[in-house]
C-alpha cells in the first residue's frame, strides 16, 4: 500500500480525527483510511444520483406535460392528492361512572 501524506491539516481537524480513532479503538492511520473510503463512497453515490442536462430537461418536459392533463375521474387524477381534512379532536372527557373516587363494581352488580 502506498503511503499517504496530508499537508496543512489544521489542529481542529486532527483533533476530530483522533477522537474518532480513540472512540473506535483504532490508530489514527486506520481512522483516516476508513474516513477516506467512507467519504469516497458518499461522493461517488452523490455523483451517480445527479441527472445529466438532457435527462433533467426531459424530466421537466414530462412533468410539465402531466401538469396540463385535465382533471377527469381516471388518468388525470393519478398523483393528485385530495385536500387533507383537519381531524376533529376525540372526546376525552371523563364520564361520571369513570371517576376515580367511585368504587369499581364488576359488571352486573347494582350499586344499591
Amino acid at each position: 500500500m502506498n503511503e499517504l501524506t496530508l499537508r496543512d491539516v489544521g489542529p481542529l481537524l486532527l483533533e476530530r480525527i483522533q477522537r474518532v480513532a480513540d472512540a473506535r479503538g483504532w490508530t489514527r492511520q486506520h481512522a483516516l483510511m476508513h474516513m477516506l473510503e467512507t467519504g469516497l463512497f458518499e461522493c461517488e453515490a452523490e455523483l451517480a444520483s445527479r441527472l445529466t442536462d438532457s435527462d433533467s430537461m426531459a424530466l421537466q418536459a414530462a412533468i410539465a406535460a402531466m401538469e396540463v392533463i385535465p382533471d377527469d375521474p381516471g388518468f388525470g387524477r393519478i398523483g393528485r392528492a385530495e385536500p387533507v381534512k383537519p381531524r376533529t379532536q376525540p372526546d376525552q372527557s371523563i364520564r361520571p361512572d369513570m371517576r376515580p373516587d367511585r368504587p369499581v363494581r364488576p359488571p352486573g352488580q347494582d350499586a344499591g
